[in-house]
């Protein structure tokens, strides 16, 4: 397979208070994201998944190490990239075509041809009939489609998803990761998605990469072998989940202390 995204010793380090302390987020993380592959990230929280993530859309810019997709460097953020926020960050001013058409405007196609996508993508997440409604007028769930929708518009080779369904319930969140999974199929993008649930990576991810507690790095990578699409009763899932908890309950007991981890029931 080829390498679409690579990580190499990368770290970031924040500065705190009027002391200027500083603590590493990240440290030494190593990493090889293959093209067209789905790559679920879980971590104990304050790992740095997010801010990984960040880097990678060129966000975020990097303390030390390299990181590169298709060999080049990432220098800021890129068409190639899409992302998908967990709060949505849609304009309120904007429709949902307006919402959808936004970076295509920054790239400067004509009218017709952003309406024509929007809408074409605004079908494709499900949408359809609410085309001209504003975020106010929108569930949770229906303004998520709105922010998966805008970064399918530019037709980006990696799209980057940030915990994006755990503000939903739980019904819409199956709903949503069913079309992620419908379009990652149809499309093959390389995606990157972060999520706290063990469950949701192993139900999506074609890969699982687990982080440790802070300073984070990759702690190991977890191969899903289990056909789409996946039943979360069956227990060949629930044998996958295990050892994915294992090394992420390390973790978690390291940056919590005494603090242990269950395993949730295997239902969605």
């Amino acid at each position: 397979m080829t390498v679409k995204i690579k990580a190499h010793g990368v770290g970031k380090r924040y500065s705190v208070g009027r002391a200027q302390t500083s603590f590493a987020a990240l440290q030494g993380v190593d990493l090889d994201v293959e093209e067209g592959e789905f790559l679920c990230i879980v971590g104990p929280s304050g790992c740095g998944k997010s801010t990984l993530l960040q880097m990678v859309a060129g966000l975020e810019s990097l303390s030390e190490g390299t990181l590169s997709i298709d060999g080049r460097r990432v220098a800021g953020p890129g068409a190639d990239r899409g992302m998908v926020f967990q709060s949505y960050a849609l304009f309120p001013w904007r429709t949902v075509l307006g919402n959808i058409e936004f970076g295509l405007e920054v790239k400067g196609h004509s009218a017709r041809e952003r309406r024509e996508i929007a809408i074409r993508c605004a079908h494709t997440v499900g949408l359809r009939g609410f085309e001209h409604a504003y975020p106010r007028q929108l569930s949770g769930g229906m303004k998520q489609r709105v922010g998966i929708a805008r970064a399918l518009a530019n037709d980006p080779e990696v799209l980057l998803m940030d915990e994006p369904f755990a503000a939903v319930d739980a019904q819409t969140r199956e709903m949503l990761q069913e079309e992620v999974l419908s379009i990652w199929h149809k499309t093959r993008p390389t995606v990157l998605f972060v999520t706290h649930s063990v469950q949701e990576a192993v139900y999506l991810g074609s890969r699982i990469a687990v982080m440790s507690a802070r300073p984070g790095r990759v702690k190991t990578i977890i191969d899903v072998d289990l056909p789409y699409p996946r039943d979360v009763t069956s227990a060949e899932f629930g044998k996958l989940m295990k050892p994915v908890y294992a090394v992420l309950k390390d973790e978690v007991l390291k940056a919590a202390g005494t603090v242990g981890l269950q395993p949730p029931e295997t239902t969605q």
